[in-house]
């Protein structure tokens, strides 16, 4: 190391005094969603829109913009939904209701999709 750590480099001296966002003692359902739409927005990068400032967009920008983000962001809900299907896939109907703390399986079957894999299967053997 050549640099020396009282040269500012030392570990949390790169903080912000007043960042906009501070933590809070626990996600809740919008923080943890928006969470994860900054993150998408990171990770999916308009290619040409995302390096211009939000402010010096037009009407017709901000929707191409508003487009490719809708396009390319995931939401909790399709994480445990993807989650439910595997689950009933996998092991049954029962056990997605369990995993998912459903008091009735009818709430499960909607939310759990079924699979399309048996059905194509079913259909192949029949001719």
């Amino acid at each position: 190391r050549k640099t020396p750590l009282s040269c500012g480099n030392q570990p949390g001296s790169n903080r912000r005094s007043r960042p906009q966002r501070t933590a809070g003692d626990h996600y809740t359902t919008d923080s943890f969603r928006r969470a994860i739409h900054r993150a998408c927005d990171q990770a999916f990068r308009h290619p040409t829109l995302a390096k211009l400032p939000q402010k010096k967009l037009d009407d017709a920008q901000r929707r191409e913009l508003m487009r490719w983000q809708s396009d390319h962001r995931w939401s909790p809900n399709q994480l445990r939904h993807a989650t439910a299907t595997e689950v009933r896939r996998r092991f049954g109907l029962e056990a997605a209701q369990v995993v998912l703390g459903h008091s009735q399986a009818d709430v499960t079957q909607i939310y759990a999709e079924r699979d399309l894999g048996k059905a194509l299967d079913v259909a192949k053997a029949i001719g």
